[in-house]
C-alpha cells in the first residue's frame, strides 16, 4: 500500500508540492526525507507529536527519516506566526535541547543504524562564509516573493515588524534542504503547514540550482473542532517531558479533550487500525468515554511507556471509582518548614496553579476543593489544622484535576 494512502486516510496531509510525481514516486521506491526540529525549549511538546507521527508512518512504509535538529537555524529562530523577534538562545542552551530532543524523538522514531539519520544543521550553517552563500545561494531568492509568504506576512503587518536578521530563516531551511540532498540524496522535506513558504522556498532551491526533483509536503496542524490549536492549558504548553508535565496529566489531558475531537485525535495520534478509530469515533453519549480512555492511554503509552501509560490509567480509575490507590497521582510534599504557608503560595509554587489570581477565582466558583470539601477562604493555610491528623489530602481542582498533598 502507498504510504500517502495512509495518510490521506489519516487526516496528516494538508499540502504537497507536486501531487501526482509524489504519488507515484513513493508508489515505486524507498526514498529518503526530513523534517527539521528547532530546539527552542528542552523539550518537544504536543505542536510536533503529529510530524514525529508522519516520520514514524513514513518509516514504517520502509522510508529513511533524517531527524534535523536545528544547531544553527535555532540561532537565528522563524518568525512564522510570531509577533516579535525570538529571544536569542546561546549555544548552550541549544545543545542541551538538542540532547532532549533526541531521547523523546527515539520513543517514535527507529534511530538504529540504516534506519534513520540524525543531523545538526549547525554542522553547515555555522562555518557559513557570507559572501559566497550570498553568491552562491542568495541568488536564487527573490525579496519579492519572499515578503509575500505567510511566514512573514504577520510581522510585516506588526508594529515590531520584520528585521533583516530573521529574514534570513527562510534561505537557511532552504539551504538546509539543498544540503541534506547532496549530502544523502534526500527528496523530501516534510513539516507542518506553517512552515510550507520556507519549504516550498527548499523544493524551488534545488530545482532551480542543481535541475533535480525535490518534494514537500505538510502535515495538517493539531486543532481541536473550533479550529483552534491544541496542545496547551492553563498552566502552559501540554510537554512531551515527563518532568515538564507529568504522565498523570498527560493521560487526563487526552481524557478530557472534546467528544468532537476523539475520532481526529485517533487517527492522528495513535497507531490503531482506521476501523477501530471510526468504531470508538462513533460511539455517542456517555459511551463516547470508552473511546477516551483509548485514546488517553494509547497517546500516553506512545510518548511515556506502557508503564507510565498504565500507572496513569490506574490512578484516574482509583479516583473516578472512589478507589484507594493514590499511588500515581501527582503529588505536592509540604516540608516541615513550610507548615503554615497559605494553600495559595502552595498551589502557585507547584504549578497546580498559573497564579494567585487564579486560584483565588477558582475558590469565589467553588473550583477547589480538600477531600470533597470546597475551599473558598482564600486565606486557608496548610497547617496540622487542615491536615487533621491525617498524612495526606486530596485537592480537586476543577471536575476532573487532582494531586494529592502530603507532609515532608
Amino acid at each position: 500500500m502507498n504510504v500517502l494512502d495512509v495518510l490521506e486516510e489519516r487526516g496528516y496531509l494538508k499540502q504537497m508540492s507536486h501531487p501526482d510525481e509524489i504519488r507515484e514516486l513513493l508508489g515505486k521506491e524507498k526514498i529518503t526525507f526530513y523534517i527539521g526540529f528547532d530546539p527552542t525549549a528542552d523539550s518537544l511538546h504536543v505542536g510536533h507529536f503529529i510530524a514525529l507521527m508522519v516520520m514514524a508512518h513514513m518509516q514504517r512504509a520502509g522510508h529513511r527519516p533524517i531527524v534535523l535538529l536545528g544547531g544553527g537555524t535555532g540561532m537565528v529562530g522563524d518568525p512564522s506566526g510570531k509577533n516579535e523577534m525570538r529571544k536569542m538562545l546561546t549555544p548552550e542552551f541549544i545543545n542541551h535541547n538538542i540532547a532532549c530532543f533526541k531521547k523523546q524523538i527515539s520513543r517514535f522514531i527507529d534511530l538504529s543504524e540504516g534506519k534513520a539519520l540524525v543531523v545538526n544543521n549547525a554542522d553547515w550553517l555555522l562555518n557559513l562564509n557570507y559572501v559566497d552563500m550570498l553568491r552562491n545561494i542568495g541568488v536564487h531568492f527573490s525579496v519579492n516573493r519572499m515578503l509575500a509568504a505567510d511566514c512573514y506576512k504577520t510581522r510585516l503587518a506588526s508594529d515590531n515588524g520584520l528585521t533583516f536578521f530573521e529574514m534570513n530563516y527562510m534561505i537557511m531551511q532552504a539551504y538546509d534542504f539543498y544540503t541534506l540532498h547532496k549530502k544523502y540524496n534526500c527528496v523530501m522535506e516534510l513539516g507542518g503547514d506553517d512552515q510550507w513558504s520556507n519549504m516550498i522556498a527548499g523544493v524551488e532551491l534545488i530545482r532551480r540550482k542543481d535541475r533535480q526533483p525535490a518534494y514537500c509536503m505538510t502535515n495538517t496542524l493539531l486543532t481541536n473542532s473550533q479550529g483552534q490549536k491544541m496542545g496547551k492549558t492553563v498552566g502552559g504548553a501540554v510537554w512531551l517531558d515527563p518532568e515538564k508535565f507529568s504522565p498523570y496529566d498527560f493521560y487526563q489531558y487526552w481524557r478530557n479533550v472534546d467528544d468532537a475531537d476523539v475520532e481526529k485525535c485517533l487517527a492522528l495520534l495513535t497507531f490503531l487500525p482506521m476501523d477501530e478509530v471510526r468504531r470508538l469515533g462513533a460511539l455517542k453519549g456517555a459511551d463516547i468515554n470508552e473511546a477516551k480512555v483509548v485514546l488517553a492511554y494509547e497517546v500516553t503509552k506512545l510518548v511515556h511507556g506502557k508503564d507510565a501509560a498504565d500507572k496513569a490509567k490506574q490512578a484516574a480509575e482509583a479516583l473516578f471509582s472512589g478507589g484507594a490507590n493514590m499511588d500515581n497521582v501527582p503529588t505536592i510534599t509540604v516540608p516541615a518548614e513550610a507548615m503554615g504557608c497559605k494553600l495559595l503560595d502552595l498551589l502557585a509554587q507547584n504549578g497546580v496553579i498559573k497564579t494567585k489570581s487564579e486560584g483565588r477565582r477558582l475558590m469565589q466558583q467553588n473550583g477547589l476543593s480538600i477531600d470533597d470539601v470546597k475551599i473558598t477562604d482564600v486565606d486557608t493555610v496548610v497547617d496540622d489544622a487542615l491536615f487533621n491528623d491525617k498524612e495526606s489530602l486530596l485537592l480537586r481542582k476543577g471536575k476532573k484535576k487532582y494531586y494529592k498533598i502530603v507532609r515532608g
